[in-house]
């Protein structure tokens, strides 16, 4: 049977060609998928884990606790530590001239192997007055090597005001960082950040790269040993990256669970399409492999030979599949590395991608070829040889499978609903699969009527019309199969549109939560106001939508602490706090997160007012009450000597990192105060946006992909079924259809069953969208249903043209052969 295989791959190449393409496209679809997810944790760790990303493990504390010099040490002097990097950063003011900037400072590692950025000119510090700057600062300040810079810190019991003169001895890339965009970046000596920090700073992290030879698990009993930490606090770089981005979810790493979803998603869809379009081109070989019976081949021997067909095609086209998959990913993450605002993307090929793709684009084709192959060999060769019959609710075969269909679409969707209310993505996503693997088994039973009804609409074109609708319920199967291809994709495509935007809807919210204020401009206690004309030419600023005001009104005491409470009004709080929890009511006051308190009482002066506490999404800014029910402190009252009163200011979502930039030296003028006077929150928000649409990006890239996979869906269901209706094409044009009515006939079946199709898959799409953004991101964020009603349009119209011009190659082949010739064929 080996050379009966090898004859139909020969014979019949036309045919395999197209399953060939198929496979192809789905094993691409599925590595680029796990690309994806190798290529997502790459580029998260070159960005918010580019600090630690060149070590092998990386030890660090609470904020309560930081990592001394003994623990420094302590690890350095570890047998299994080859190199080591006690990381400490200080926030202080790097004065330029005449200008005043926000800057951190970090310590350069001894080693150069556990350094995060790279040396673009210059040298790196060679003593403790000489520091390195990031590139974007010294482009947008004028600084080169040689260049002064004047450091400020933060008093202390020793120091009053420490300061330290440096020179400019090189200049290094950007962080990636987000927590770092938005303020200078300078890198000096481990003596230069002791002078201008706290006593008890402590180091953030300690990065080591281990001895060869030197397990994990030992490494990392060493280290918690050494720094006297529980060994949870010993991490890979790729670990400590994970736990940075579940502080961004609500302590759950989400980016990685929808990824990984995303992945069974693929896998789902490319065993779909693979199966269906083998069954197809299976089950039409059916006479063919009953005559090979009648000729004496054994059953067995009849299904040997439709295997070694599915696997010498499955391997082939998984093969050129997983290259083609790693071919793309490699231009898409290039061309993005391109673009400044994602150099960080990095592409990652995962040996999962290229095994999964091997075995399962292989194993696929042959399980797919099983079942059509069985029904051939299962019956009488004699038998097998009439018209198979067409499941329906009229046959035994019809009704099992109407039954499996509808329990798992009843089970599945039950799942998918709880899993949506509970946030439970684990139970939410193969309950979604099962329900839609029940929906396309019953599909036979309703899929032909609704193209019926809808070719009432074909009724005008006449004859080819009718014959078009009259079809679609003629063969269900054939029918089914044809929609079943592109109804795969539309869904799929349709969920990721709905599943992004809901998920970019969240993400949008959450950030607007983690960060409430685009940007404050903090005076300086005791200093004057600054004045109404000075706020009016900032507001008149491109980029700015609105400057708020706020006005002392008072102090509480809550949860041990004082606080200062400011007032903002309603009509401010509505303009540039976007997450409305953070807006005061008339009878409420907004309190830092952390504090876990009913009500408080605003005292001014001698009146105390109890209010209802509210807690804010972040404990990043003081006490907020509404200006409609507190009046302002008068302009004599004691507490401005201590504190002064910030504006907020909003900006427009659309300005990138360079653009807020510069909005910040235009404020910093308008204003007249010094720029570090200017906290820019928003530029963390827009970095961490810069992360969030790279992940879109790359996942909007793949839905290409998809469509072309319902595109090829399309068309071999098209041509096969031409090639299966050869006698019936030639018999019509016999009694008198002419060349261009039949063509209008298959052109207008495949765009009526296109175009059920594509409105059943949006339908479906959008509902499984939905559903999985809420059980994904649900734990940790407001989930709201965003339905991209424009672009879901444009797929239901792209799915019809693509109908249409699928079948054009196949109607233009069968109004071609003459109906002598037709007739002739078997």
């Amino acid at each position: 049977m080996l050379q009966v295989a090898l004859s139909q791959l020969k014979t019949h190449s036309r045919r395999f060609i197209a399953i060939t393409l198929a496979v192809l496209l789905a094993v691409a679809f599925l590595s680029a998928t796990l690309m994806v997810n190798a290529s997502t944790g790459a580029s998260l760790k070159a960005s918010i884990g580019q600090a630690y990303a060149k070590a092998d493990l990386v030890a660090s504390s609470s904020y309560d606790d930081p990592l001394t010099t003994a623990h420094a040490a302590s690890v350095a002097a570890s047998p299994v530590v080859a190199e080591s990097y006690a990381q400490q950063s200080t926030y202080l003011q790097a004065g330029l001239g005449t200008t005043t900037l926000g800057a951190t400072l970090r310590n350069m590692p001894a080693s150069p192997s556990l350094e995060p950025v790279a040396l673009i000119s210059g040298a790196w510090p060679g003593n403790d007055q000489e520091v390195v700057v990031d590139a974007i600062t010294a482009d947008r300040k004028s600084l080169s090597v040689g260049s002064k810079v004047t450091f400020t810190g933060e008093p202390t019991a020793t120091v009053a005001i420490p300061t330290l003169t440096a020179t400019v001895s090189g200049i290094t890339a950007a962080s990636a960082d987000p927590v770092s965009s938005g303020m200078a970046q300078f890198v000096g000596t481990v003596a230069a950040v002791g002078k201008l920090s706290p006593p008890d700073a402590g180091f953030s992290t300690i990065s080591v790269i281990l001895k060869d030879g030197v397990s994990l698990t030992d490494a990392k009993a060493a280290l918690a040993t050494a720094v006297n930490q529980p060994v949870e606090n010993i991490l890979t770089a790729d670990e400590k990256t994970t736990q940075m981005v579940s502080t961004m979810t609500g302590g759950q790493d989400q980016l990685t669970i929808v990824l990984l979803a995303f992945a069974g998603v693929a896998l789902l869809v490319a065993a779909l399409v693979v199966s269906n379009t083998f069954s197809v081109l299976v089950a039409q070989r059916t006479r063919e492999l009953a005559l090979l019976r009648c000729v004496g081949a054994s059953r067995n021997q009849v299904r040997n030979s439709v295997i070694i067909e599915a696997l010498i095609v499955g391997f082939v086209a998984s093969v050129l599949g997983v290259l083609a998959a790693t071919g793309t990913m490699a231009l898409v993450l290039t061309l993005l590395s391109q673009n400044p605002d994602f150099a960080f993307a990095t592409l990652a090929v995962p040996p999962s991608a290229i095994i999964a793709g091997l075995v399962v684009g292989t194993l696929l084709t042959v399980l797919a070829s099983l079942v059509p192959a069985r029904a051939a060999t299962a019956v009488a060769p004699l038998a097998a040889l009439r018209p198979a019959e067409d499941a329906s609710v009229h046959n035994a075969g019809g009704r099992l499978r109407l039954s499996i269909g509808v329990l798992l679409l009843l089970a599945g969707g039950a799942g998918l609903v709880y899993g949506g209310i509970s946030a439970n993505l684990l139970i939410a996503l193969p309950s979604g699969a099962a329900s839609f693997v029940g929906f396309l088994m019953a599909a036979t039973l309703f899929v032909p009527k609704l193209v019926s009804v809808a070719g009432t609409l074909a009724r005008p074109a006449g004859v080819p019309g009718r014959m078009a609708a009259a079809n679609a319920v003629r063969n269900p199967r054939r029918t089914t199969a044809t929609a079943s291809a592109l109804l795969i994709g539309v869904t799929l495509v349709t969920m990721m549109m709905t599943g992004a935007a809901t998920a970019r809807s969240a993400f949008d919210t959450e950030l607007d939560g983690s960060y409430p204020v685009d940007l404050q401009v903090q005076t300086m206690p005791g200093n004057a106001r600054i004045p109404d004309s000075a706020v009016a030419k900032a507001a008149a600023l491109p980029g700015v939508k609105h400057i708020a005001r706020l006005e002392l009104v008072g102090t509480m005491e809550a949860g041990g602490q004082a606080f200062d409470v400011y007032g903002i009004s309603d009509a401010d709080a509505l303009t540039v706090l976007a997450n409305p929890a953070n807006r005061p009511g008339p009878t409420s006051a907004v309190i830092p997160k952390r504090i876990k308190m009913d009500s408080v009482s605003v005292v001014a002066g001698t009146q105390s007012t109890n209010v209802t506490a509210t807690p804010a999404t972040t404990d990043g800014y003081s006490a907020l009450v509404s200006l409609d029910a507190f009046a302002p402190l008068p302009a004599a009252d004691p507490l401005y000597k201590e504190t002064g009163a910030p504006l907020w200011i909003s900006v427009d979502e659309s300005l990138d990192a360079n653009a807020l930039l510069d909005l910040r030296t235009a404020l910093t003028g308008a204003l007249n105060v010094s720029e570090y006077r200017v906290d820019g929150a928003v530029l963390e928000k827009v970095m961490f946006n810069k992360v969030i649409d790279m992940l879109l990006l790359v996942v909007t890239g793949l839905l290409a992909v998809a469509v072309f996979i319902a595109l090829i869906g399309v068309a071999n269901t098209l041509s096969l079924s031409v090639l299966e209706r050869t006698r019936e094409n030639s018999l019509l044009r016999a009694l008198g259809l002419t060349r261009g009515q039949l063509r209008g006939m298959l052109a207008l079946e495949a765009v009526l069953i296109a175009g059920v199709a594509a409105i059943i898959g949006s339908v479906l799409g959008a509902v499984y969208g939905w559903a999985g953004a809420q059980s994904a991101l649900g734990s940790f964020a407001d989930v709201t249903a965003v339905i991209p009603w424009g672009q879901i349009l444009a797929v239901v119209a792209v799915a019809a043209v693509a109908g249409l011009l699928a079948s054009v190659v196949p109607a233009h082949r069968a109004a071609k052969l003459s109906p002598v010739e037709g007739l002739a064929m078997d």
